[in-house]
């Protein structure tokens, strides 16, 4: 690979990261279920690596672990919009963000925003999972 395909990957990533993190921004402030969906499948995961957060579980993963999760992502991903499951395509979008920022963190703009981006995803998780323990 090329240092300018690195750098058009590098610039395609920092713009991606900001409209995810600016989206979910305003989706966290007009719909919680968007936001409770991302927190759902984040714990899941989460708890399939014996993590307590996202950002740990992320961490644990091998790299033939995130390559199959962003696979299973972008197919699942596809099914679920087409299946008009917009809020399950979406919650996929922001984790499969997370795991391509986090191949991309020796940009220090692009570290930055997966830090963000881990940190909103980490606190939907702890939303989810409060709020499952109160539903039992």
């Amino acid at each position: 690979m090329t240092s300018n395909t690195t750098k058009n990957q590098q610039d395609q990533v920092r713009q991606h990261l900001a409209l995810v993190l600016n989206d979910l921004k305003k989706t966290a402030k007009k719909d919680g279920s968007a936001i409770a969906v991302i927190g759902s499948l984040a714990a899941h995961l989460s708890d399939t690596m014996k993590q307590q957060t996202w950002s740990s579980a992320k961490e644990a993963m091998s790299d033939a672990n995130r390559a199959e999760l962003l696979n299973s992502f972008k197919t699942r991903g596809k099914a679920a919009e087409e299946a008009g499951q917009k809020k399950q395509a979406y919650a996929m979008q922001a984790l499969a963000t997370s795991l391509v920022a986090s191949a991309l963190r020796s940009d220090r703009t692009i570290a930055e925003g997966e830090g963000l981006l881990d940190a909103m995803i980490d606190r939907a998780v702890v939303v989810y999972r409060q709020f499952q323990a109160s539903a039992n």
